[in-house]
C-alpha cells in the first residue's frame, strides 16, 4: 500500500514494479517529499527578533484579535530549505528545454536581470516628480521608438500589462475609432479564425461583440473565400493571430488586410507569434492596425511567475490619436508623460483612457531594452530564423514517428495530432504525462482546437543541436512504444515525479482551496 502524508497525498513516487523501468534520458524524477509551509509551523519560531510594542490603546474594538493570526512559525533555515526543496520540483526555462506550444517559454538572459536591478531602474516610484525620472522616462521612450521601428507602427502603448490586456487596448482603440466615425453602434461583429488565440474571442465578447468564427482551410490558415463571404457593413474589425496557432504563416494576409479596410473595418493581430517574424517582417507594411507585443514571448522579460508581465501595442497611423493614457513625449524641458484628457488633446491626441493607474511595468521595459540592445537588428533576426529552423528540425525529425496533421514547415511551432496513436490504447494526456517520467514538461496539449488531440511543440531559438536531438530521441522512443503495444510506461504515468497523475476530474469538481489543521483525534471524539 503506497504512503500517505497527513493531507492524504501518496508519499510513494512509484509503484510495485517501476523500478525496473528504464528511461531514455536516465531521469527518474524528483523523489523529494516536503510538507506544507503550514504543516511546519512550530510556535515561537521566527526568522527575525521583533521587539515588544510599547503599550498602546487599541482601537478596533470586538474586531481585535484574540488568537494567532494564523501564520506559520518558521526559522529562517526551514523557510530557506522549503523553497528550495520546492524549487526543485518546479520545471522550468533554467532546467531543461520547455517544449510548450503557443507560450515561447524564451530564456532569460541574465544580463537583463542585471540591468533591471540598476540604481534609479529598480527603485523608482510612479509617484517621484517627472523631473527626477528622466533616466527612466527616457528608457521608456527609446523602447518605444525600437518597438515602433520593428514594427513598422508610428506609435505605441506601453501601459497594457499583459498580451489579453494588449489585446484589449487595441480592440479599444479600435472601437474609440469607431465612436469617432460615429459608426460604433452599427458595426457590432468581430471576426475571429479558428486558428487565433482563444484570448481573442474573449476580449471580443468583453466588449459586447459579437463573435463570428472564420473556419481553416486543410492546410491550417484562414479559408480566404469564408472571410470575404462574412464581410459586411456590420463587422468592427478582424482579430487575426500571425504566425497563427498552428505554427503557420497566413500567406493571404495582405489581401485579409486589403479585404478588411475596403468594408471600413480594422485588422487586429495578436502578436504574441512575433518571436518567429521579429527582424524579418514589418507588421505594418501587411496592414496591420493594432497588435499586441508580449515582452516575455519576444524580448525575453519573464513569462508568468516570473512576472509581472507587459504587452505593448502598437497602433496605425488611423489608431495613433486613440491610444491610451499615459505616453512619454519629448519636449525642450526634457520628458515628460502626458497624463491628462487636456494635455493630450492639446497635441492633437483623442486617448480612449486609462488601461492602469500607472505607466506599465518598468521592470519589464528594462529587460526588453536590454535584450534589443544586446542583440542588435541582426541579432533579433537571427532570433527568429533560429526559432524557425528549431521548430522545423523537430517537425522533419518526428513526422515519421508522430503525425503531422498539415504538410510543409512551419513557423516557430510544430504541430502533430494523435493519429499515431491510434489503436494503441494510448491518449494523448498518457504520452505527455510519459514524458514527466523522462524529465520533460510536457507541451502543449489539446490545442489549438482545429487539430484532434494536438500537440504543440515550440523549442525556441536557445536550444542546441544536442539537446534538440536528446528531445527528439525522447519523443521517438515513447513513440516506438506505444505502437509496441509497451502500456506500462504509459498507464499511471509519471511514475518517478514527486505526486502521482491526479484524478482531474474529481480536481475540478471538488477543488481544496484552502488548508486545514488537522484535528487530534481525541478533540475530534
Amino acid at each position: 500500500m503506497s504512503g500517505m502524508n497527513k493531507q492524504g497525498r501518496s508519499t510513494t513516487p512509484g509503484e510495485a514494479g517501476t523500478a525496473s523501468i528504464e528511461t531514455y534520458t536516465g531521469n527518474r524524477g524528483l523523489r523529494l517529499e516536503e510538507p506544507l509551509l503550514f504543516e511546519l509551523d512550530n510556535p515561537g519560531a521566527c526568522g527575525v527578533d521583533l521587539d515588544e510594542p510599547d503599550a498602546f490603546a487599541p482601537r478596533l474594538g470586538a474586531l481585535e484579535r484574540k488568537t494567532r493570526i494564523g501564520l506559520p512559525g518558521v526559522s529562517e533555515p526551514d523557510v530557506m530549505r522549503h523553497y528550495v526543496r520546492l524549487s526543485r520540483k518546479n520545471y522550468s526555462i533554467d532546467a531543461g528545454l520547455y517544449p510548450l506550444g503557443s507560450c515561447t517559454m524564451k530564456h532569460n538572459p541574465r544580463l537583463n536581470e542585471k540591468m533591471a536591478r540598476l540604481p534609479g531602474f529598480g527603485d523608482v516610484h510612479p509617484l517621484q516628480p517627472q523631473k527626477t525620472v528622466q533616466g527612466a522616462l527616457e528608457l521608456m521612450d527609446t523602447l518605444a521608438h525600437w518597438l515602433k521601428e520593428l514594427t513598422g507602427m508610428p506609435a505605441v502603448a506601453l501601459s497594457p500589462k499583459a498580451g489579453a490586456h494588449g489585446e484589449l487596448c487595441g480592440m479599444m482603440a479600435i472601437r474609440a475609432a469607431l465612436v469617432a466615425r460615429g459608426e460604433a453602434d452599427k458595426r457590432t461583429r468581430i471576426l475571429v479564425p479558428e486558428s487565433a488565440h482563444g484570448t481573442n474571442p474573449a476580449t471580443a465578447a468583453l466588449l459586447q461583440y459579437k463573435v463570428d468564427a472564420i473556419p481553416a482551410t486543410a492546410e491550417g490558415r484562414v479559408d480566404l473565400a469564408a472571410f470575404k463571404a462574412k464581410l459586411g457593413p456590420d463587422v468592427a474589425a478582424i482579430m487575426l493571430t500571425n504566425p497563427n496557432t498552428c505554427g503557420l504563416f497566413e500567406r493571404d494576409i495582405i489581401e485579409i488586410a486589403d479585404a478588411v479596410h475596403a468594408a471600413g473595418a480594422y485588422f487586429y493581430c495578436d502578436g504574441a507569434n512575433f518571436n518567429a517574424i521579429v527582424g524579418r517582417v514589418r507588421p505594418g507594411d501587411l496592414g496591420i492596425d493594432a497588435m499586441h507585443i508580449n515582452l516575455h514571448k519576444t524580448f525575453s522579460t519573464p513569462h508568468g511567475g516570473g512576472g509581472p508581465g507587459a504587452g505593448p501595442v502598437v497602433l496605425s497611423a488611423a489608431l495613433a490619436p486613440f491610444a491610451p493614457l499615459p505616453y512619454v513625449v519629448h519636449g525642450k524641458d526634457g520628458f515628460r508623460l502626458v497624463e491628462t484628457d487636456g494635455e493630450a488633446k492639446a497635441d492633437g491626441a483623442r486617448p480612449f483612457g486609462r488601461m492602469v493607474a500607472f505607466h506599465g511595468q518598468m521592470g519589464m521595459f528594462v529587460r526588453a531594452l536590454a535584450y534589443m540592445m544586446s542583440h542588435g537588428s541582426d541579432g533579433l533576426r537571427q532570433v527568429a530564423e533560429d526559432a524557425v529552423l528549431n521548430a522545423n528540425y523537430i517537425l522533419a525529425s518526428l513526422k515519421d514517428d508522430l503525425s503531422a496533421p498539415f504538410e510543409g514547415p512551419c513557423m516557430h511551432e510544430a504541430l502533430f495530432d494523435d493519429r499515431f496513436l491510434k489503436g494503441t490504447g494510448v491518449e494523448t494526456l498518457d504520452f505527455a504525462k510519459a514524458m514527466i517520467d523522462e524529465g520533460y514538461h510536457p507541451m502543449t496539449m489539446y490545442f489549438p482546437l482545429v487539430v484532434h488531440g494536438a500537440l504543440l511543440i515550440e523549442p525556441t531559438e536557445t536550444e542546441s543541436k544536442r539537446t534538440l536531438d536528446q528531445f527528439i530521441g525522447t519523443l521517438k522512443h515513447l513513440a516506438a512504444a506505444a505502437k509496441g503495444n509497451d502500456k506500462s510506461l504509459f498507464t499511471g504515468a509519471p511514475h518517478f515525479a514527486p505526486r502521482r497523475r491526479l484524478d482531474e476530474t474529481l480536481a475540478a469538481r471538488s477543488p481544496v482551496l484552502r488548508w486545514q489543521k488537522e484535528t487530534p483525534r481525541e478533540a475530534a471524539e
